[in-house]
């Protein structure tokens, strides 16, 4: 931290959604980029000049060894978060990690560990969780005031072309992305409706290579019953040409909705109360349950306000950036549902167990011949 107190930070991985971050941190007078790293010249030098940035490096290492950094972003293929996390830890910086956070529960235990170990935050990227409106319903949710939690549905229908998207080489194969549609994609609603729900108890899935030219799954399946008995039906896919991203709960006394694509808002909810809730009127919603006008929507933004807060506070991770456990665990129980062939338990998951080492690989494969 320089004399100011203004937190020096690194970005790794200068692609698309580096500029996410790097645009944030521009807006926070207490936080200076003063570093990147990226194999390649080009997206490196690019993107440097664009934010100013002095310090330039094909390599984390390289950047470690020459920087003093306070926080290094990791936006960087998922397959090399684990140990990138790890040295950015043990060199004594807080690591702000994009999703997914790594590739096995094992892996995310080990890395938190090393957290502990050094004194330092490992906060993972799961954007969906922030913004005004989502905040009020959860709550909601949580209080009880929009009754017990009964069924739900949680689609990812996202479309990715073969010729472009899967064209990146680390992409669609288990050694560097991880997964499919599941974790790339998918995981964003998948921790959103954790979010809402909380824990989870079962999961019955299955996975599909229905068109595209992948070593994993394009589509997913699953139905998770959560600890509260709410019965969730999951779809994911890369195939959806008309995108959205949709996560809906019933309860006792209503309906929740969002509908959006990558980021909501107040205006992508709906609360629908139950007949009996209004005495048949429509338009009688609770005033409780009304959305708030001061409406910030989710994103990078509230999510590293939060965290930056933390960190120099010395306060615990917000919500919004903390426990990355869940939604990792639901990614591993779908893909070992669909291996199995049997229901998954969060038993199943316990620490000790060989679930927790990775992702199992059951795709089947249903492309024409």
């Amino acid at each position: 931290m320089t004399e100011q107190g203004t937190l020096r930070v690194a970005i790794v991985g200068t692609g698309a959604i580096a500029h996410a971050h790097a645009g944030v941190l521009a807006l926070d007078p207490q936080a200076s980029v003063v570093a990147v790293a990226d194999p390649s010249p080009v997206v490196r030098d690019a993107f440097a000049d664009q934010y100013a940035v002095a310090g330039r490096y094909d390599s984390l290492d390289a950047l470690l060894a020459a920087e003093a950094v306070d926080v290094v972003h990791l936006c960087t293929p998922p397959g090399l978060h684990k140990d990138q996390a790890i040295a950015a830890l043990r060199g004594g910086a807080h690591v702000v990690c994009e999703k997914p956070p790594v590739l096995s529960l094992a892996d995310l235990d080990a890395v938190l560990a090393v957290a502990r170990e050094v004194g330092r935050e490992y906060a993972v990227v799961f954007q969906q969780r922030t913004g005004t409106a989502v905040g009020h319903v959860q709550r909601l949710l949580a209080d009880g005031t929009l009754g017990r939690p009964l069924v739900g549905v949680c689609h990812t229908l996202w479309y990715r072309k073969q010729e472009d998207y899967y064209a990146v080489p680390w992409r669609g194969k288990w050694a560097t992305e991880g997964g499919g549609p599941l974790l790339g994609l998918g995981i964003h609603q998948l921790d959103l409706l954790a979010f809402l729900l909380g824990e989870w108890a079962e999961v019955d899935a299955r996975a599909f290579r229905l068109d595209r030219d992948l070593e994993t799954e394009d589509t997913s399946t699953a139905v998770i019953r959560f600890a509260n008995d709410a019965i969730v039906s999951v779809l994911t896919t890369a195939l959806a040409p008309r995108q959205v991203s949709y996560v809906r709960v019933d309860t006792t006394l209503g309906t929740v909705e969002v509908e959006h694509l990558y980021g909501h808002d107040a205006r992508a909810w709906r609360l629908t109360p139950a007949p009996a809730r209004t005495g048949g009127d429509p338009d009688a919603t609770p005033a409780s349950w009304t959305l708030p006008v001061d409406d910030e929507p989710s994103g990078h933004t509230p999510l590293l306000r939060a965290v930056y807060s933390a960190l120099r506070s010395g306060d615990p991770l917000p919500a919004v950036a903390a426990d990355p456990h869940r939604s990792l665990e639901l990614v591993t129980a779908i893909y070992a549902s669909a291996t199995l062939g049997r229901p998954v338990t969060k038993a199943d998951l316990a620490p000790g167990s060989t679930l927790r080492d990775g992702f199992l690989h059951g795709i089947e494969d249903l492309r024409p011949a």
